[in-house]
């Protein structure tokens, strides 16, 4: 039986956290906490992602490194091979990249051959258009013409060995995950997978599991930082209705 995985994102700007104000901490301090709360996996985005501020991102992430146990992914501003391998270097166990890959598709087979699959995290920012999932860059302000499940599919095959799936409809509702959007991307790849967007409560989490038995992993934020669910409770809950995750 395949573990559930659950994810908090740490959002990161000038080497530290965005969006968790609520947390009287550092960046370390926060996700040493997640980590000694039961998360199983951590992804860090970078809200600069450029210059200066992607040296700030990498010493903080080679401080994280040294104190946290559990994988670490990066993303944000991922363009070339040369940011997998900084991103690497510094104590990522993987690599999240989202409009790099649209501007370069060859970026991920790059990669997939330098790294390896298990280390390319392809995310993909999905909003629905006109009755079609279409991908959007630039942290959800641009639409491409892309078909999102088509794009998804291309990204595997060219070596992506997990993906994470955004719904920005659903983030904007805050009413739980895209279960449609979830499902058919599920359907169609057989790398993990992994959940985004509209959590905003532990009955969020515990339906998608139980309605998408194949889902691999649920990411959240700010439902995590603002102490809306609490990592272990959550679990304990899923693990109530035969979800199996590791305690």
């Amino acid at each position: 039986m395949i573990t559930k995985r659950i994810i908090p994102s740490l959002y990161v700007k000038d080497g530290q956290l965005s969006g968790a104000e609520d947390f009287n901490g550092t960046l370390v301090q926060l996700a040493q906490a997640y980590s000694d709360g039961g998360a199983d996996e951590l992804l860090f985005y970078d809200l600069e992602a450029m210059g200066k501020e992607k040296k700030l991102l990498t010493e903080a992430l080679a401080k994280v490194a040294k104190m946290v146990f559990i994988p670490l992914t990066v993303g944000g501003g991922i363009q070339s091979t040369a940011d997998f391998e900084m991103v690497l270097a510094c104590g990522a166990d993987k690599v999240s990249v989202n409009s790099g890959a649209i501007q370069n598709p060859a970026l991920v087979g790059e990669a997939a051959r330098k790294y390896g699959d298990q280390c390319v995290v392809v995310c993909v920012d999905v909003r629905c258009v006109n009755g079609a999932y279409r991908v959007f860059t630039r942290s959800g302000r641009e639409c491409t013409d892309l078909d999102a499940v088509e794009w998804i599919t291309r990204c595997v095959g060219e070596g992506a060995g997990e993906i994470v799936v955004n719904s920005l409809d659903a983030e904007d509702r805050r009413k739980g995950f895209d279960l449609p959007l979830i499902e058919k991307v599920c359907g169609r790849v057989s790398v993990p997978v992994i959940a985004a967007g509209g959590a905003d409560c532990q009955e969020h989490f515990v339906d998608l599991f139980r309605k998408i038995p194949v889902v691999d992993a649920a990411l959240g934020g700010s439902v995590f930082h603002l102490g809306k669910v609490d990592i272990n409770r959550l679990k304990a809950e899923l693990t109530n209705n035969g979800i199996h995750v590791r305690r």
